[in-house]
């Protein structure tokens, strides 16, 4: 009876993601020319400048396991790795005043595979990258204005905007072969931990 009740749960489970969740229940993958880059809920690393950045990881953004850093917010460790990140994106983003850089851009998840930025996030990186690649401003700031997505009905969540998705679109803005396009994965496992970090 234990064996049948269990199969039977997992089975009403998998029937309910089926016919309730987006995509049929199935992760929902990304893909450029053709060809999965990766999974929309699944966090990847971006360190090109020529990409929009996602959170840091404390795992690293690896599939296999997700989350947090389980330092305390006064753990010293935890301040000196935040403290290194701002001046690290301060760096990166020249025109920004230390108070202008995003929390979540210097602060890890819980799970430390989080898809999304804010749209705040986005909007402090577009001036980096479109410098990096060469484009007006003003028609990277209309991608990420495109890509933001508002809270659920209105009223639930927050404005967010996915990271793969836009880098993607990035991707797509730019000629045939030029340099610095994501990187293709022929399946979404592992895709999270390496196939579009494009520190090369």
């Amino acid at each position: 009876m234990c064996v049948v009740l269990g199969v039977g749960y997992v089975l009403v489970l998998r029937l309910a993601a089926a016919v309730a969740s987006p995509n049929g229940g199935e992760a929902e993958t990304v893909a450029l020319d053709g060809k999965v880059v990766g999974a929309a809920n699944v966090g990847q690393s971006f360190t090109d400048v020529r990409y929009f950045w996602g959170r840091p990881s404390a795992v690293d953004y690896n599939g296999g396991g997700s989350g947090g850093s389980n330092k305390g917010t006064a753990n010293p460790e935890y301040l000196a790795e935040v403290e290194q990140r701002v001046q690290d994106f301060l760096t990166a983003h020249p025109y920004l005043s230390r108070d202008e850089v995003p929390s979540e851009m210097v602060t890890a998840s819980g799970s430390g595979l989080d898809p999304d930025i804010s749209p705040r996030g986005a909007q402090v990186q577009v001036s980096r990258v479109a410098a990096a690649r060469g484009l007006d401003t003003a028609v990277v700031r209309r991608l990420v204005d495109s890509l933001t997505q508002g809270p659920w009905l209105g009223l639930f969540g927050t404005s967010k905007v996915n990271v793969l998705r836009l880098n993607v679109a990035l991707d797509e803005m730019q000629p045939a072969g030029a340099p610095g396009q994501v990187e293709r994965t022929t399946g979404t496992e592992g895709a999270s931990e390496s196939d579009s970090t494009l520190t090369k």
